[in-house]
């Protein structure tokens, strides 16, 4: 067998053309999508620990990991386009660069989703359970920790996932509607911030405004561009778009602008109230309004935080349910994956599977040492991507293209240099973590993937399940 067979875009559209999930969604829900799942805990978290790396120029660094970010996303404008299917990056490596080379990018989009679903998970248990504490009521910590930290079960992280599961298993319909309207509820939130922050915007506080020097502004882009990690996701909605063409680089573009102004905003704000050595990183946002004496403006802020990671969960979680669908079509992972409720339209036992790894994960694992692989997946999904559009661009120059890269093949090529330049800051605990990820992807493949595909087996799913 050929590991690098690659897919034909007739083979690869054929699959997306028999779903029969809904097509309901529209390019304001799409981008809502992606706020929701860029605009989470890191707007008021990420901006107090950048500041502590570059100062007051942690703005610079948020605008940089903003044009970061923009280059990916125009690669996913242009690929959407071209192959509007649910896989997102797997779909297009297997199109590009053959089957096991989409196994592994698959494979590493599952460290984005699954572990970024647990980790914020997580966190939304910590800040309820404080909430919960400030107001007089102290849940045992047995049920509200998990091993490593000294409980028994992180409890509340397994109930928030358990009921996003039920409304993803739902109807992707209800699950757009709700997701709506929590993030406009925290995009109000944070123009709060941003209206009652400005008055007490003290001048001196930007004073030195970059104290660690290009150094530190660098240092501070690497650390909050992860705050960006998500807005991939919108392209695993292709196959639920009413208009994929359209609406998937629309809702992208939308979503990666409101992100960066929203960050950047953010960032000119806090960093004005308060000196940024002085800034507490686990409490930025609602702290600066705290120490200037709003107290009911930080316990709102405070309430946009769980609000905030609630639609990050959703969008993650949904993204990796669509991910493990798509793979299970083409046969590498068993074909239960792919199959789509007759009521609720949604691939429910995918749903149902990934709500639980993930709630076993978020309860019972330690995530702050798992969660340091996850970056390295995102930017190898972010370099398959721009380096897709490369090879797209010179194999397939013909091929009718509704949105085109400017400046290809420039854009991709530095697009391909930033996110190098970002993985050669991560540690050597990070990339250890992930090759043991890798290692146990590529057993999955050449255990049972590499026997069951669709492509090599020249079949469709059903038959493919015969061949041992």
């Amino acid at each position: 067998m050929n590991i690098f067979k690659k897919k034909s875009i007739d083979q690869m559209l054929e699959g997306a053309h028999k779903t029969d999930l809904k097509r309901n969604l529209k390019a304001r829900d799409i981008a809502a999508f992606g706020i929701g799942a860029v605009v989470g805990v890191g707007i008021f978290v990420a901006t107090g620990t950048g500041a502590h790396l570059a100062g007051p120029a942690v703005i610079i660094s948020f605008i940089l990991a903003g044009i970061v970010a923009c280059l990916c996303a125009l690669c996913y404008c242009e690929l959407s386009t071209m192959f509007p299917v649910s896989g997102s990056t797997y779909s297009y490596s297997y199109i590009v660069f053959g089957e096991i080379i989409a196994m592994i990018i698959g494979w590493c989009l599952t460290a984005e989703y699954l572990v970024a679903c647990s980790a914020v998970a997580s966190g939304w248990s910590g800040t309820f359970v404080g909430i919960l504490k400030s107001m007089g009521i102290t849940l045992p910590t047995v049920f509200t920790s998990s091993p490593s930290k000294g409980g028994i079960v992180d409890l509340p992280a397994i109930l928030i996932i358990a009921l996003i599961t039920y409304i993803l298993f739902y109807g992707m319909k209800e699950s757009a509607r709700v997701n709506n309207i929590i993030v406009g509820i925290k995009i109000s939130i944070i123009l709060i911030f941003v209206a009652l922050g400005v008055g007490h915007i003290d001048t001196a506080n930007y004073q030195p405004f970059a104290p660690f020097g290009f150094g530190g502004i660098f240092a501070a882009t690497a650390t909050i561009f992860f705050s960006f990690i998500g807005f991939d996701a919108i392209s695993t909605a292709a196959e639920e778009a009413e208009n994929p063409k359209r609406d998937i680089p629309l809702g992208l573009i939308i979503c990666l602008i409101a992100v960066t102004v929203l960050y950047v905003a953010v960032a000119v704000v806090l960093t004005g109230m308060v000196p940024y050595n002085e800034i507490i990183s686990e409490n930025a946002v609602p702290g600066a309004l705290a120490r200037v004496g709003i107290k009911w403006g930080a316990a709102l802020v405070g309430t946009g935080a769980i609000l905030g990671m609630i639609s990050t969960i959703m969008v993650v979680l949904y993204g990796q349910v669509r991910i493990f669908m798509v793979m299970s079509r083409d046969g590498l992972l068993p074909k239960l994956f792919s199959k789509v409720h007759s009521t609720h339209k949604t691939p429910h036992i995918s749903t149902l599977i990934t709500g639980t790894i993930a709630a076993v994960i978020a309860g019972f694992l330690p995530l702050d040492i798992i969660v340091e692989f996850l970056s390295t997946g995102t930017l190898l999904s972010f370099i398959s991507v721009s380096l897709a559009v490369i090879v797209l661009r010179i194999s397939k120059p013909n091929f009718n293209r509704m949105f085109k890269v400017p400046g290809a093949p420039f854009t991709p090529i530095i697009s391909i240099v930033c996110c190098i330049i970002l993985l050669c800051g991560l540690k050597l605990i990070t990339w250890i973590g992930f090759g043991v990820w890798l290692a146990i992807g590529l057993l999955v493949y050449f255990f049972y993937g590499r026997k069951h595909s669709v492509l090599q087996n020249g079949g469709n799913v059903e038959d493919s399940e015969d061949v041992a």
